[in-house]
């Protein structure tokens, strides 16, 4: 049980100390209780916490230019977390091309393994059936395609595609990067056919992958984009941001959300978005990350357990060749907090304050770890199964 948080520590309710490299899953990218957003929260509680969206709220409209102003977007649609952004990009997307082109257009394509939250529309979205599993029957008009498969997401689309879907870095996935060309090529092909493209950055953005969003690292811009999690560093608040011209399509009333943008949220995101560029810490991510990936390099040289090392910026995944639940429990034992997705993939987050002293140590006790016989012994088991959703597994 987790009590106090400051920085990149935490601990429990026996007064144990613990490096958190996980961040609450890429929320506190400032590390735990930053004092300037500690600040902002409250002097904005003591003021004002709570105003009906029928009424003007200036940090809900300072923080939407702000944002717009350093991304590529024109118009923000404020929410409470990544899911319901999800939720109001997908239908973002179905009411711009019911709007523009008509009926038929619904689809949207995903990728297999991809994660976009846990709402009956977003499990829908989720190219994952373990996440689906026992919610049946899902919502209609999803259809799944391969992550970095050009090819494969060509053959999903039809003359029902409205949009395409995705992670430029997938988490739950595996800390998979997409790769410049895929994107690229995506973006060419949602352009040629009138698609939207939509990128979901609840995990990957603000400064995580070594820019503030993760689409700059690639300098391909999506028409359609959301964020949560580290934009208020562990306040709720999510957004769904878009160009004026798919925007235009949600009148007042269309879609909205009783605490979405509320005043102390978005002053907590103004606080992270002045910190992040006032310190550089996207450019910070990026240099931490180079260095995290080359010291764990250096550590598991040797350990033929280690698969590979992936990732972008201080979002790093290390691909086992045997489960990794049992390497979760021995870090914890010794003071590291990581976790492990798709059951064989190690995923490190650390606060984007990480030091170097700090990356060390993790790669010491992943290094320590991984060699231990009864973790890398005779109980490995078979890799985890692939993922078997078709293209054709919801109902169109």
């Amino acid at each position: 049980m987790l009590v106090r948080g400051a920085g990149t520590r935490v601990w429990d309710a026996e007064g144990n100390e613990y490096l958190d490299f996980l961040s609450g899953i890429s929320v506190n990218n400032l590390g735990h209780c930053p004092a300037a957003v500690v600040e902002a929260l409250s002097r904005q509680i003591a003021e004002f916490m709570h105003c009906s969206n029928f009424y003007l709220i200036p940090t809900q409209i300072e923080l939407a230019a702000r944002l717009c102003e350093l991304s590529f977007a024109d118009r923000a649609f404020f929410a409470n977390s990544g899911a319901e952004a999800n939720e109001a990009a997908i239908k973002l997307a179905r009411l711009y091309s019911k709007t523009k082109f008509g009926e038929g257009r619904y689809e949207i394509v995903t990728m297999r393994n991809s994660f976009h939250g846990r709402t009956l529309a977003t499990i829908s979205a989720t190219g994952q059936e373990k996440v689906q599993k026992g919610f049946e029957p899902l919502v209609p008009g999803f259809v799944y395609a391969d992550f970095n498969d050009i090819e494969s997401v060509r053959r999903t689309l039809s003359e029902r595609t409205c949009a395409v879907m995705l992670e430029p870095v997938q988490g739950e996935g595996g800390v998979v990067p997409a790769r410049e060309d895929f994107l690229r090529e995506l973006r060419e092909e949602c352009t040629r056919r009138n698609l939207l493209l939509i990128f979901d950055e609840v995990q990957c953005g603000m400064g995580r992958c070594g820019k503030l969003f993760a689409y700059q690292v690639y300098g391909i811009e999506p028409d359609i984009m959301t964020l949560a999690k580290a934009l208020g560093n562990g306040y709720p608040i999510g957004v769904m941001l878009a160009r004026e011209e798919v925007a235009q399509v949600l009148e007042p009333g269309t879609h909205g959300s009783t605490f979405g943008g509320n005043p102390p949220a978005c002053a907590a995101a103004l606080a992270v978005i002045e910190t992040m560029t006032r310190e550089r810490i996207p450019e910070r991510a990026e240099q931490m990350g180079e260095y995290f990936r080359t010291r764990l390099a250096e550590q598991l040289a040797d350990c033929p357990n280690v698969k590979q090392i992936r990732g972008l910026g201080l979002m790093v995944g290390i691909v086992l060749d045997h489960p990794g639940a049992e390497v979760v429990k021995e870090c914890l034992k010794r003071g590291l907090i990581i976790n492990c997705t798709m059951g064989n993939v190690l995923r490190l987050l650390p606060p984007l304050t990480v030091t170097q002293e700090e990356c060390d140590r993790a790669a010491s006790v992943l290094g320590e770890v991984l060699r231990l016989e009864h973790v890398r012994g005779g109980q490995a088991a078979a890799a985890p199964q692939p993922n078997t959703l078709s293209s054709n597994t919801s109902v169109r």
